[in-house]
């Protein structure tokens, strides 16, 4: 939901028709909860694409250009995806359409933020170096909140995201015990000494509280091999270091550039 900034923007000069999908039946292209807002000469937000969307914006503008249309809505209205839309997906979809304006900003904030804490997954980031930055980018438009941490204060931008939230800590790995529950973890801070801290203390907190849903670190199969014995030297067991992911990205990525590695972890971080 990376464009609610542009929506309450637009929300206050111009009226909307806001789509919410009620109710998805068999293959559909997005589920139950799903919304976008449509104006007289944009829109944003998607239900899936395709015919169905192009027939919801339409109805949505006939709604805003008559002068009954606030006065006619709310509306429900079943859209079968079949041959009369040219969609062979199976399913139905019920879409509920709403006139909104200015005076239903606070409303359409709290739908949103209920939204994002059901759908956006916590994510802590250690390092603000080149593939961290590149990583932030890649993950704005996709369902993460992301607790982007460094020891170094003055390395983040000056503009981020609304769900990145950039947080100085040093030690960088005293941030780990108050991450959140079922957290994603990805450590690639500039030092190596500084990434073997903050993994043992994800196993630390592991082997008390199991509630981080993936550990990945940044690095080769030797960097891997050397954390190991490194780690087994703090007294962690080879099947606590199991529960770490290195190197990080989806196999068969090769390139190193830092765009490429974010989107090869980025698409990893969406398959665990």
């Amino acid at each position: 939901m990376h464009w609610i900034p542009a929506l309450l923007e637009k929300l206050a000069q111009a009226p909307a028709i806001w789509i919410t999908v009620l109710q998805a039946q068999g293959s559909v292209p997005r589920g139950s909860g799903t919304v976008m807002a449509v104006f007289a000469d944009d829109f944003l937000g998607t239900i899936g694409g395709g015919h169905l969307e192009f027939e919801a914006i339409a109805e949505a503008r006939r709604n805003l250009q008559s002068v009954s249309g606030q006065a006619s809505l709310p509306l429900e209205k079943r859209f079968a995806l079949g041959p009369s839309l040219g969609q062979c997906c199976g399913g139905a979809l019920v879409l509920k359409f709403e006139w909104v304006s200015d005076k239903d900003i606070p409303r359409l904030q709290i739908i949103l933020q209920l939204q994002a804490a059901q759908r956006f997954q916590p994510l802590a980031l250690f390092g603000g170096g080149h593939v961290g930055k590149a990583l932030v980018q890649v993950l704005a438009p996709l369902p993460f909140h992301v607790r982007w941490i460094d020891s170094r204060d003055e390395i983040f931008p000056s503009h981020v995201a609304p769900q990145v939230v950039c947080e100085h800590s040093d030690p960088v790995q005293a941030a780990v015990p108050d991450l959140m529950p079922h957290s994603r973890v990805l450590i690639m801070s500039f030092s190596h000494a500084e990434d073997l801290d903050v993994v043992a203390a994800c196993l630390m907190r592991q082997r008390h509280q199991k509630d981080l849903a993936f550990i990945g670190l940044i690095g080769s199969a030797t960097k891997w091999a050397t954390f190991k014995r490194r780690l087994a030297e703090r007294g962690f067991t080879e099947a606590e270091c199991q529960q770490v992911t290195c190197p990080i990205g989806v196999p068969g990525i090769t390139g190193k550039e830092p765009e490429v590695i974010a989107v090869a972890v980025a698409a990893q971080l969406l398959q665990s």
